[in-house]
């Protein structure tokens, strides 16, 4: 499968930005997805996962109650709503594809696929 992510950009702090990571193939609904993030010197990072159906979501802590994962598989495509933005959220977001093991995998080596990334720049 190959993931395009999109809807990155340039935002103040608190503000809100939605990302899309649209898939190719027929087969995007028996994939978990996952966004994770990096930011300059530091190491990719995960952010949220959202099961197959879509009906289950898991969140690192430090976006708990500020971005949402949700997924369309209709239309094959993952999105991560962050609102409440903050400077330290600044970082370039990936989305991912999962095959392996039980959805929510936070470790990066677990999953199969990977989107080019989308800079995200929350300023103060």
């Amino acid at each position: 499968v190959q993931l395009q992510a999109s809807g990155g950009g340039l935002v103040q702090a608190g503000g809100s930005l939605r990302l899309s990571c649209a898939a190719s193939g027929r087969t995007f609904s028996s994939y978990a997805m996952g966004w994770f993030r990096q930011a300059p010197g530091k190491e990719r990072e995960f952010v949220a996962a959202i099961s197959w159906s879509g009906g289950s979501t898991y969140y690192a802590d430090s976006v708990k109650g500020r971005f949402t994962i949700s997924r369309d598989n209709a239309k094959n495509t993952v999105y991560l709503r962050m609102n409440s933005l903050k400077p330290e959220d600044s970082a370039v977001y990936y989305c991912a594809a999962q095959r392996r093991g039980g959805w929510g995998q936070t470790r990066d080596l677990m999953y199969d696929y990977w989107g080019q990334g989308t800079q995200v720049t929350v300023s103060s």
